[in-house]
């Protein structure tokens, strides 16, 4: 039997990246996966992919802004698969800018998506986790989640947000509740999300740590979620770091 055959996991932002390749990787460790993003193309496409390669996948149209959409994925996640064990909350934008450029709407943007994100989807999955007295929550922080870069000011602030809430959330919910909690934070990982970056000045910094064929693949930040989420049920792993061998900082 796989690690995680009757599992069901939800992965945000599942469209490309790292939420792509963790709904991919824990198909094939063989659970059951809701794969949600706004670009329901791309979610639709992956779940064609997880079906062929034998796996059991759900596409679902969700932006992680509206409340809504989060309800409705758990909801229909529970009635498609009976339930929900793990949530992979990965969705997440970045376009860092220099603060004296005063890209506000960007500004914005980032902590509606990459903070207030999170928040929707943990309050639409908490009330499943706890009434089974059972789940694992996974968030998506970064390096950027413990030091700050020029330019990446509101990026980083919103990471390490996500950071402390996860902290928190271990706190009030692993010894009591049986819910594991684990923050994931990756060091410069081949993406997407470096298309985003509209302030040039910025992208110049940050395109330092993204060098060709040095910095990790999205591959490698969902083999350590899957290891996360395949142990014991009385082990906690509560914080993976993983930086490409080269990164200093």
């Amino acid at each position: 039997m796989k690690p995680l055959s009757r599992k069901t996991a939800i992965v945000t932002g599942a469209s490309s990246g790292i939420g792509r390749a963790t709904a991919l990787e824990l198909a094939r460790k063989g659970a059951s996966v809701v794969a949600t993003a706004r670009r329901f193309d791309r979610v639709e496409a992956l779940a064609r992919q997880i079906a062929e390669e034998g796996g059991r996948a759900l596409p679902l149209r969700c932006d992680v802004r509206e409340a809504r959409d989060v309800e409705n994925v758990v909801e229909t996640s529970c009635k498609h698969f009976g339930g929900i064990d793990i949530l992979v909350a990965n969705a997440g934008i970045m376009p860092i800018s220099l603060m004296r450029h005063l890209h506000v709407a960007e500004w914005m943007a980032t902590v509606d998506v990459n903070f207030k994100g999170v928040l929707a989807s943990l309050a639409a999955v908490l009330p499943k986790f706890l009434e089974q007295k059972s789940g694992h929550i996974v968030t998506l922080s970064s390096v950027a989640g413990r030091k700050v870069y020029p330019g990446s000011a509101v990026y980083c602030a919103t990471k390490y947000a996500v950071r402390a809430l996860a902290e928190g959330l271990r706190m009030e919910l692993s010894p009591s509740d049986n819910i594991r909690v684990t923050i994931i934070e990756p060091g410069a990982v081949i993406t997407e999300l470096l298309e985003t970056i509209t302030d040039q000045a910025a992208l110049q910094e940050i395109q330092k740590n993204f060098q060709e064929g040095r910095a990790l693949q999205a591959e490698d930040i969902a083999a350590a979620i899957v290891y996360a989420v395949t142990q014991p049920p009385h082990v906690n792993v509560n914080e993976i770091l993983i930086r490409p061998t080269f990164q200093e900082l």
